[in-house]
């Protein structure tokens, strides 16, 4: 039983990510919260903890892989470790600890034609800055509660990769 973790995080944190993401994505389509660039950064993040947990888990499935549980355990530590560096970043920009990136703190930005035609017709646009949370709970930002969903996610992954996975057939 001690070592079910170990076997069972990559589904762990291929359910959790899919969560953070699918969260992420309902702030933006239900609440109209654009996500700035760091946003989607740490969007990106996730989906690579998905893709590295549903290959262990495929192999697993198709069993021709050998057992890398240990191994997909520290890269998944290594994965979320950064996607909570990255939001303790963003967080620190929307704190004004430290300047973000120059294209949505205020500097040179991309424009997309599209957006570029709308507001030439007169429509109203919100660039989405990285440097001001755009939702705020209990004081802390959107940034701030990923990075603490990301640094207990690196916890899961340490502590998993610590435990030797169970004997094969076990």
């Amino acid at each position: 039983m001690t070592n079910t973790l170990s076997r069972n995080w990559p589904w762990v944190a291929l359910l959790a990510s899919a969560a953070l993401l699918a969260i992420a994505h309902a702030f933006e389509t239900f609440g109209h919260l654009a996500p700035c660039e760091l946003c989607l950064k740490q969007r990106q993040i996730y989906w690579l903890a998905m893709f590295i947990a549903a290959v262990e888990l495929a192999g697993r499935m198709v069993g021709r892989f050998p057992d890398r549980t240990r191994l997909v355990n520290i890269l998944l530590l290594g994965v979320f470790l950064a996607e909570a560096a990255l939001a303790v970043f963003h967080a620190g920009v929307e704190w004004k600890f430290w300047p973000g990136p120059a294209s949505c703190s205020g500097g040179a930005m991309k424009v997309d034609p599209a957006e570029l035609n709308r507001l030439l017709s007169g429509a109203k646009m919100a660039i989405p800055a990285c440097d001001r949370p755009a939702w705020v709970f209990l004081g802390v930002s959107m940034a701030g509660w990923n990075a603490l969903a990301a640094a207990a996610l690196a916890v899961g992954s340490a502590m998993a990769a610590l435990r030797p996975p169970p004997a094969r057939g076990a």
